[in-house]
């Protein structure tokens, strides 16, 4: 089938000309191709992980080591789906121009120590680093312990993100990513 713009070319659903690098409060969500339940099961209103779903919770926390400007909020792995509230920050730290010219052991060639300071990374950078990090995980889990195997991709292609303007609504949010559980029932992700 020949390409055809009108057809094949997605539109983003991002806000245009919204900068995801600057600081503040963004809901994502990610879903498992095809709806797949590959993370666990609801059980008495209650997530219970398997092994790849602790692996997908484990790799979430571990995202501020590989993207130090930005903080955790609620989240939680679904069956199929996943859900958090990421924060990224400003800058935690200033160099003067004399600590530029510095370099040791724990810094940049700036003069930035690693790991602080604005990174110019786009949430999409950061979704898309947790997203290649848990199916490069998932497919070794599928080769060396038998997990569930899924067809071509383990996650959907784009996501969810929602920018979190106010408290009122970081308040409601987290309440629904908790909440998430106890509605599985008619939960719109669940096509079973």
């Amino acid at each position: 089938m020949a390409y055809n713009p009108n057809t094949h070319n997605r539109k983003s659903i991002r806000l245009k000309e919204f900068d995801y690098s600057q600081p503040g409060l963004y809901f994502v969500t990610i879903c498992c191709q095809d709806r797949k339940c590959l993370f666990g099961a609801i059980k008495n209103n209650d997530m219970i992980l398997n092994n790849a779903g602790q692996m997908i919770n484990d790799e979430w926390l571990k995202l501020p080591q590989r993207f130090p400007n930005i903080k955790l909020h609620e989240y939680i792995v679904m069956p199929n789906h996943f859900h958090g509230i990421l924060e990224i920050v400003g800058e935690t730290l200033v160099v003067s121009r004399n600590d530029a010219t510095t370099q040791n052991d724990n810094t940049t060639q700036k003069g930035q120590p690693q790991g602080f300071g604005p990174t110019g990374k786009t949430l999409g950078d950061m979704v898309g680093a947790f997203q290649s990090i848990t199916t490069v995980k998932y497919i070794n889990g599928v080769k060396t312990k038998n997990w569930e195997r899924f067809n071509k991709k383990m996650w959907q292609r784009n996501y969810w993100e929602h920018i979190i303007r106010n408290k009122k609504s970081l308040i409601k949010i987290g309440e629904y990513i908790i909440d998430n559980p106890k509605k599985w029932d008619n939960d719109k992700f669940n096509k079973f």
